[in-house]
């Protein structure tokens, strides 16, 4: 990822979401050139010069000090995923090379399997699928060397069985959590070219990756069109086990005893 060209997609993004009367300014003119706060505002907002603000804007975040980033940040009402993805930004963390996917622990793995009713996986940092239970194969059919991203994006299957509405919130949170992780992990080479495939693979994701969009995690619920079972609603949510840094569980919750739960339990491992 080109830090610097990201820094100013980033923040010309997130002023261009700000409007003057929303932050308590004065709106001179009715015709403006861009959209949103400009940059004299939003240096105005936060306190700092333009020089310095124009500068950050341009990717030349070296030597900027937390105070300035601070100021910025609240100036642009960014939430603390979009504090930390600035902050990464400006100061990049040292990436360490660990493995590239690490094993999953035996005990996640009992956890997982022992789920009976629940279909679940677990992914690591570059969204590969490292396990998954018998019910998750049932509903979302052989996860073997795919990934969680594939399988939103790229996955005719998988995009059959939600509906439009239902899919665009959950393809916006794989898009803005990916940001999120190049940022957290700069240096990670596998990561950078699983963004990049997906770019160049879907035109969905590419319109979604220009919206600069930044979040963790967070869960969702939709209803499933299972080409055996029916109409599915699950629950899904992405928790990180602990102890794990680059690991992460996905569960497709189905309420017990309900229509869903059974239809499901009638497919086919």
């Amino acid at each position: 990822m080109d830090n610097r060209a990201e820094l100013t997609g980033f923040l010309m993004s997130r002023r261009a979401r700000l409007q003057p009367e929303s932050v308590g300014m004065p709106r001179y003119g009715e015709r403006r050139r861009v959209p949103g706060l400009r940059r004299e505002e939003l240096a105005q907002l936060a306190g700092v010069s333009v020089t310095h603000y124009t500068r950050l804007e341009q990717g030349h975040g070296r030597g900027v000090s937390t105070e300035i980033l601070d100021a910025v940040a609240g100036a642009l009402r960014l939430t603390a995923d979009e504090r930390e993805h600035l902050t990464n930004l400006v100061h990049p963390p040292r990436f360490d090379r660990g493995p590239g996917e690490p094993k999953v622990r035996p005990d996640l793995l009992c956890l997982i399997e022992g789920m009976a009713h629940a279909p679940a996986f677990v992914h690591g940092r570059h969204g590969n699928i490292l396990a998954g239970n018998e019910p998750a194969k049932r509903l979302l059919g052989d996860l073997a060397g795919s990934s969680w991203p594939h399988l939103v994006f790229l996955d005719g299957s998988f995009r059959s069985m939600i509906a439009d509405t239902e899919w665009e919130p959950l393809a916006r949170q794989h898009v803005a959590y990916l940001r999120l992780s190049l940022g957290r992990y700069p240096g990670d080479r596998e990561l950078g070219a699983a963004v990049g495939s997906l770019r160049s693979s879907s035109a969905e994701f590419s319109r979604l990756w220009a919206e600069h969009q930044v979040a963790d995690w967070a869960g969702i619920t939709c209803r499933l069109r299972h080409p055996v079972a029916g109409d599915i609603e699950v629950a899904v949510d992405v928790m990180k086990p602990s102890g794990e840094l680059d690991q992460w569980l996905v569960t497709f919750a189905i309420e017990p005893g309900s229509p869903s739960q059974e239809a499901l339990s009638r497919v086919p491992g």
